[in-house]
């Protein structure tokens, strides 16, 4: 049994071999439990949560040859950590396991493997709904995922110009710094809607509860990468983003009951179910169009699926094996 923490994680990872992992991952058959939600009330602190995402290959559609593994991935979320006791609010691990057998094969840190591979998974997507051409990306959001969003989006595309905005500009500084030596342009933006009206790709990670994003700001022809918000209380986008969209998602069965910003507008009927173009598995498998004009505005939501977390552990894996 190995045992990878996240620094070897951070070695032995490749944005773009995990983009086609990912890719490989949708158009397979994986069996995906609904995620255990577990709500811990603690006496001096927020409520924390308990997340179990549990995920295996059919053996069945797949085929008894199929080199199968079971995998799980346990969360906690700490909202008052980081000011209590200086830790991450979210933390974690991966379970890897042979599916022939049950033999736990690695556990791996959680957070490390989940930020490569969302931000891989919004690569994936764009690679489907993003102009061709597509050469700024604008970055709304500062946390750990930013600069993994960047680079996920720079193995899919020729960005040559790079935007950050955040509440803070200090950490929007430093995602600058720790981008230093790519050869393109880095911008650190003080207006919002400028940055937002300038990007080709606009990627979004951030905590908000009320919209960033006004869809007035987004210009034809642009893509909007949506991954934070992860709660249906939670939005980053406002309703004209959804109006002037083609909205996919990364699963339908998980963003319309988790993302609230496709949960609200679906609440209201600013946006029908049959309004949703398509998800990942009917991108990669070819069930449905990705863009179409060059002019169409296009949406992508993301609230991240178990099938992204094996895939990303077991090419982890078998690059250490």
């Amino acid at each position: 049994m190995q045992f990878l923490d996240a620094a070897t994680i951070n070695r032995a990872m490749n944005y773009k071999a995990l983009v086609e992992a990912l890719r490989q991952a949708f158009q397979a058959r994986y069996v995906t439990p609904v995620r255990h939600h577990h709500t811990i009330s603690l006496p001096d602190q927020s409520d924390a949560t308990l997340l179990l995402m549990p995920a295996w290959s059919d053996a069945q559609a797949n085929g008894t040859s199929y080199n199968g593994y079971i995998g799980i991935k346990m969360v906690t979320v700490f909202p008052d950590n980081e000011v209590r006791v200086s830790l991450p609010s979210i933390l974690g691990a991966y379970f890897l396991l042979d599916q022939q057998s049950g033999t736990v094969r690695a556990i791996m840190d959680g957070p490390s493997l989940t930020v490569w591979r969302t931000a891989c998974a919004s690569a994936l997507a764009a690679d489907y709904l993003a102009r061709k051409d597509a050469k700024t990306l604008t970055m709304v959001g500062t946390g750990a995922l930013s600069e993994h969003l960047i680079r996920a989006h720079m193995s899919v595309r020729d960005i040559r110009r790079i935007i950050i905005w955040g509440r803070n500009k200090g950490k929007a500084e430093r995602v600058a710094a720790g981008l230093d030596g790519l050869d393109v342009t880095i911008e650190v933006a003080d207006d919002r809607a400028k940055a937002v009206a300038e990007g080709d790709i606009i990627s979004c990670a951030t905590m908000a509860t009320q919209p960033l994003i006004d869809g007035a700001w987004l210009k034809p022809g642009a893509h909007l990468d949506l991954v934070g918000a992860f709660r249906p209380d939670m939005r980053e986008s406002d309703d004209q983003c959804i109006t002037r969209a083609e909205v996919y998602l990364d699963t339908i069965a998980g963003a319309t009951k988790e993302g609230g910003d496709i949960v609200q507008p679906l609440q209201t009927g600013i946006l029908e179910p049959d309004d949703i173009r398509g998800d990942l598995f009917g991108l990669t498998q070819g069930k449905c169009k990705g863009r179409v004009r060059d002019e169409d505005i296009t949406l992508f939501k993301s609230v991240g699926t178990a099938i992204e977390d094996l895939a990303a552990a077991r090419y982890i894996y078998e690059q250490m094996t």
